[in-house]
């Protein structure tokens, strides 16, 4: 995953100052507050029919190739772009000049969905669907791809994470804000490089994080913050373009898991 990339994207671009301790100052919870290996079951047995509709799943969707969906899992896969993404589910785009907080926000976030992802993925080492199954992939394969294993998915996590916090600070558009979230996550089962299982346990994975973030009043604290931001934004916005956000809605209108 390149939660990393965005987070150092942020930081280039001078994110506002957080709220909090200094004894975390890149993330909201203490080391050892939050273990996913703990709160997340072990992905399919191999041979299982859990696996078995994975591996069903990754045949049928390579007819994608070449599809609107199959670009938009290709967009979907720079996770620096995600506040672009969230831009019609949020009819505005936020920005590090009109919404410091929330880039601030996501960005110490980022520091905690990392540890969320490394801990199950080191735990269970799951091999990423392409290896066992013929067909493309929407990106380039590369090394630190086959590198990181595939359970849970990164990207879903991430998405599912920035899903929730959006939700929480723009409630009234809180349906169309965690069905962007879902395709965001859907984008790397048509993409190949996820199994279906694996980015359910992304969303699963972000859940169980999300609980644990509001035992942190820095994360509490923040939110407010973000959701008055929010308000102050849209309202002196722009809505982004009709047209591409009614292509990106026929797109992920209908789960695809």
């Amino acid at each position: 995953m390149r939660v990393l990339a965005f987070a150092a994207l942020l930081t280039l671009t001078g994110c506002a100052t957080l709220s909090g301790d200094a004894a975390t100052p890149n993330r909201y919870l203490a080391k050892g507050a939050f273990d996913a290996r703990d709160h997340l079951a072990p992905p399919p047995a191999k041979g299982s029919p859990e696996a078995e509709k994975d591996r069903q799943i990754f045949r049928v969707t390579r007819a994608l190739e070449g599809t609107p969906r199959w670009s938009l899992a290709q967009a979907d896969n720079a996770e620096e772009n995600i506040l672009d993404g969230f831009s019609c589910a949020l009819g505005f785009t936020p920005t590090k000049a009109s919404n410091p907080k929330l880039a601030a926000m996501l960005l110490r976030v980022s520091g905690d969905v990392r540890s969320a992802v490394a801990g199950p993925k080191m735990k269970y080492r799951r091999p990423r669907p392409y290896f066992s199954e013929p067909g493309n992939i929407c990106i380039k394969r590369s090394a630190s791809l086959a590198m990181s294993p595939d359970y849970p998915s990164g990207h879903s996590t991430w998405g599912w994470t920035v899903g929730l916090i959006l939700a929480e600070a723009a409630p009234d558009r809180a349906e169309a804000i965690l069905a962007r979230a879902r395709g965001f996550g859907e984008s790397r089962v048509v993409c190949g490089v996820h199994n279906a299982s694996s980015v359910e346990a992304g969303k699963r994975n972000a859940e169980n994080l999300f609980a644990a973030l509001w035992a942190s009043d820095a994360f509490k604290a923040d939110l407010a913050g973000v959701r008055a931001e929010l308000d102050t934004a849209r309202a002196k916005a722009t809505p982004p373009d009709p047209a591409r956000c009614t292509a990106q809605a026929n797109l992920i209108g209908a789960p695809l898991l």
